[in-house]
């Protein structure tokens, strides 16, 4: 079930690699907004992997990773957060770069130490 979750939100990560291509494009229209709802919904998915899989038996005790499945799962909640705030702050009229760069060091750094429990275990 792990091995699922880190698929799932490994394709989250390619299609939010794609949307910050598209999003520092010159002439820079927004991305497709369904692009984006796609990026979340399997990012969500994704997560709700992680969580269902966080309840089996503990991995990681021999190499000192047993805490990173929990701070992986912690950071990506709170990349998720700033998703949701992103797509709050596409409905007003300020600008959602620096919310965008945060969201992405979450996820990237949830998701790079989600790599490291799974593969070391």
């Amino acid at each position: 079930m792990l091995d699922g979750a880190f698929a799932i939100l490994f394709v989250a990560v390619a299609l939010g690699t794609v949307l910050a291509l598209l999003h520092l494009r010159p002439g820079r229209r927004p991305p497709p907004w369904q692009l984006g709802a796609l990026h979340g919904l399997i990012a969500a998915a994704g997560l709700a992997a992680l969580f269902l899989s966080l309840g089996g038996p503990p991995r990681g005790l021999t190499n000192g990773t047993a805490p990173f499945g929990e701070f992986a799962a912690t950071l990506l909640v709170l990349a998720l957060l700033a998703g949701l705030g992103i797509l709050a702050m596409l409905y007003t009229a300020r600008r959602p770069g620096l919310l965008i760069a945060v969201h992405a060091a979450l996820a990237v750094t949830g998701f790079v130490i989600l790599a490291a429990y799974v593969l070391a275990s």
